[in-house]
């Protein structure tokens, strides 16, 4: 495999790369979807299609209904895909085609580093989204172990700690986050999602709300924190998905007690609009929070 690949050119590779990329994370890929994204004739595409067919022949069939190539149950990937790079990419949209480790740089380094989930699991999970269907799949929670759940998945986020996916839960029937490097197994079921399970209905996701934010009345000089976030008036304003405000709140450790009294605990914002709380929800994330 690696030496049939060699012999290909490096726009070649990118063009391969991308089909299977799209067959792993969306399920399916069209010619149409390579000569929008290369700019290359059908004739073109036409070849990329059978040189990569030549390399991976059960990776793929046509489905003539849709006119696309569709992933097959023997799938398996001819490119390497770094986890990190695929999160990224695909949070910022899909990117140059192959997926390579990001080199760190000598002299600027970034001190966070998420652990990041199994790519085959982000596969999986995307592959649900993308086409809206549920998945079965065992997760480990802290409270109850390990379980088998389906899921009916909307997105994948990064709260600032962990990647973490969006779902309607159909055992509680809500929806909820569910931590992606919990799972153990997700297999797509064959069978489209509910309405009611679909993204324009989660509430919280759905709705944006604003955060007031200052300097923790505690700092001695509040101006050093209000150049840090650069502040207009002494104050921070943002809007945020309901959805995610709380992990927002605790990423950037704000005092979210009543008179901004949780001091000690390294904060150096507080909220100034506590009422905004009551209408998000894991406000057990906000620092010094009490319902």
């Amino acid at each position: 495999m690696t030496e049939q690949l060699d012999t290909l050119t490096h726009a070649q590779k990118e063009r391969l790369a991308f089909i299977d990329f799209s067959l792993q994370y969306f399920g399916h890929v069209a010619r149409t979807d390579l000569i929008s994204r290369f700019k290359t004739g059908l004739a073109a595409s036409t070849r990329d299609f059978t040189a990569y067919k030549a390399l991976a022949p059960n990776n793929l069939v046509l489905v003539h209904q849709t006119k696309s190539y569709h992933r097959t149950a023997e799938f398996k990937a001819i490119f390497s895909h770094d986890p990190e790079v695929i999160l990224t990419s695909l949070s910022r949209g899909f990117g140059n085609g192959i997926s390579h480790g990001v080199q760190p740089s000598e002299q600027c380094f970034d001190a966070v580093r998420l652990i990041h989930p199994d790519a085959g699991i982000i596969a999986a999970l995307m592959r649900a989204i993308h086409n809206k269907q549920p998945i079965e799949c065992g997760y480990v929670s802290v409270s109850s172990g390990e379980t088998t759940r389906v899921l009916c998945p909307h997105a994948i986020v990064n709260n600032g700690h962990r990647w973490h996916v969006r779902a309607y839960d159909r055992k509680h029937e809500t929806f909820r986050d569910f931590v992606c490097t919990r799972f153990t197994f997700v297999k797509t079921l064959p069978q489209d999602i509910n309405t009611k399970e679909g993204r324009q209905y989660d509430e919280q996701w759905n709705t944006e709300v604003t955060l007031t934010l200052t300097a923790h009345p505690s700092i001695a000089q509040p101006r050093a924190i209000q150049m840090d976030y650069a502040m207009q008036d002494g104050q921070m304003v943002l809007t945020i998905k309901a959805a995610l405000a709380a992990y927002l709140l605790r990423q950037w450790q704000v005092d979210c007690s009543v008179g901004s009294k949780f001091t000690g605990q390294g904060c150096q914002l507080a909220l100034a609009n506590l009422e905004i709380l009551e209408g998000i929800e894991n406000t057990a994330l906000a620092p010094g929070y009490k319902v």
